[in-house]
């Protein structure tokens, strides 16, 4: 065998020894060429091809610079985008992945000096969501993609006419409870009623006949030119149960509580989802599989959803950010008086304050602060319906 040949042992040596990372001080980006040691790399710099490629480099060193930092920040970020899209990491965790490749450009050739001024620029310019913490600088990647920008607009448009829907029937309803307001009498400004009114309230042996908003009985007509309903209260001073004609019984619901049952069954229908995830609320994670690591029965906080099922969980003890699934999280009840999210139902995404608890039937009683709603006093929410608000 020659003295240079592929197969020699000195070749085999060098090819081990060029197959790692060498130091970073001992590249030249300008030839692409890694040199084992210091005398190599001095060796390099005294050779004519490196002597001509520093004339080159003279004559315009800012666009050359700034074109390498140009590629090291888009291989970088192309990096993040594949490997860690929708994660928390930190910033040295990345840029050792990335400079497992040989080949990459070194980031002594670009504008940055330090990571850190790297990371902060990415803050800066948007491109980054940066965290600096006692265990260094954590970076999330934000996603500009056009598809992504795409999707996320055409939820923002499907959001919003869910809204405007739910005020129009909202409306819709407050009209129908006015018009029922009209329609009942005022007992309290007259003590008897009138003669019209007596032949309203009798049947045909006598007897008096109570009606109910729905009632599916025939309603009693006068035989002149103007009729009336009559609404028969449960509470009023005479009740009578029913043996008149109508052989309806007069309960205690008035049509302004039937309305307010019909409006909450809509919003239950409208409202009740398989998916309960939001930000912004406290859950604890319930999954056996990171009890190894300390994350089981510990609370974190929710920060982004993902495909609705899926949440990036902040833990509050660790600030360790996890990607949990619906199904190993638990909804956190708070203390009587604090904050708390409507998470499910009929009143879903509106916030609301814990006024009590019933521990016999799981359920809470909560009112609700901020909305078309505020004000309004629910005596009954399950426990899964509810979630502890992040402060």
């Amino acid at each position: 065998m020659g003295k240079n040949d592929f197969l020699t042992p000195k070749a085999i040596a060098n090819r081990i020894k060029a197959k790692g990372l060498q130091k970073l001080r001992w590249y030249c980006q300008m030839c692409e060429k890694q040199c084992r040691d210091e005398n190599g790399f001095k060796c390099h710099c005294m050779s004519e091809s490196h002597q001509r490629q520093m004339q080159v480099f003279g004559q315009n060193p800012n666009r050359i610079i700034d074109g390498y930092s140009e590629e090291f920040e888009r291989e970088f970020l192309e990096h993040m985008k594949r490997s860690h899209r929708f994660s928390r990491v930190a910033a040295t965790v990345v840029y050792n992945e990335y400079i497992s490749n040989r080949h990459h450009i070194h980031m002594n050739s670009t504008q940055w000096a330090t990571l850190t001024e790297f990371v902060k620029y990415l803050g800066r310019t948007g491109k980054c969501k940066v965290d600096e913490t006692p265990k260094g600088w954590f970076i999330t990647y934000i996603d500009r993609d056009s598809e992504t920008l795409f999707k996320e607009r055409l939820k923002n448009k499907r959001l919003r006419a869910d809204e405007v829907e739910e005020e129009k029937q909202e409306r819709e309803i407050k009209r129908q409870i006015e018009r029922a307001e009209q329609l009942i009498p005022s007992v309290s400004g007259s003590s008897q009623p009138n003669e019209s009114e007596r032949v309203l309230l009798k049947s045909e042996d006598g007897g008096k006949i109570a009606f109910a908003l729905g009632s599916s009985k025939p309603v009693v007509k006068e035989k002149r030119e103007s009729s009336k309903l009559v609404f028969e209260d449960g509470e009023s001073s005479n009740p009578v149960k029913g043996k008149g004609a109508g052989g309806n019984v007069g309960g205690g619901v008035s049509a302004l509580d039937e309305l307010m049952r019909e409006e909450e069954k809509v919003k239950e229908r409208m409202n009740r989802k398989d998916y309960w995830l939001c930000e912004g609320i406290v859950v604890k994670v319930m999954s056996k599989a990171l009890a190894e690591k300390g994350y089981y029965k510990k609370k974190g906080i929710v920060v982004k959803v993902i495909d609705k099922y899926v949440g990036e969980i902040k833990m509050i003890d660790s600030n360790h950010v996890l990607r949990v699934d619906q199904e190993e999280l638990e909804t956190v009840i708070p203390h009587i008086g604090g904050p708390l999210r409507i998470v499910n139902g009929a009143y879903r995404g509106s916030n609301a304050r814990l006024l009590a608890l019933d521990t016999e039937k799981y359920s809470a009683k909560v009112q609700i602060e901020k909305g078309i709603y505020d004000g309004r006093v629910l005596q009954a929410v399950e426990y899964e319906d509810i979630c502890k608000a992040a402060v």
